[in-house]
């Protein structure tokens, strides 16, 4: 069982930088891949990228790549999104999830969701 709570939404101006953490408990976080999946609003979930379990291999949406990095530090059971010149397109309540697998780059594919934290930019 993993439970994964995220942090660090919020509001930001577009062409600006925000940070999210994903905190997992449980003793086996190394084993899984992690990743970060969006949700605006009347629209369906989507992948934003993913990290191997030994952090090696990231992949990412096109609409995010060069903008977005993907981390993780298994150390202290946690992923993190760094999104830097955030697009007002950005806007969506951005989810943590975990696969016991390589990648996870679909949500029918998740194992595990945490609970969503919302990000806001304005232009």
């Amino acid at each position: 069982q993993v439970q994964l709570v995220e942090s660090g939404g919020g509001l930001v101006q577009a062409g600006g930088s925000l940070r999210l953490s994903c905190a997992a408990s449980g003793r086996t976080f190394s084993s899984y891949a992690m990743g970060w999946f969006r949700q605006a609003p009347g629209k369906e979930r989507e992948f934003v990228t993913t990290i191997a379990w030994s952090g090696g291999k990231t992949y990412y949406a096109d609409s995010v790549k060069g903008r977005f990095t993907i981390s993780r530090d298994n150390a202290k059971n946690t992923v993190y999104l760094q999104m830097n010149s955030l697009k007002p397109e950005d806007t969506a309540v951005y989810y943590c999830a975990a696969q016991a697998g390589p990648a996870v780059r679909r949500a029918t594919e998740v194992d595990y969701w945490g609970q969503g934290t919302q990000v806001t930019v304005s232009s």
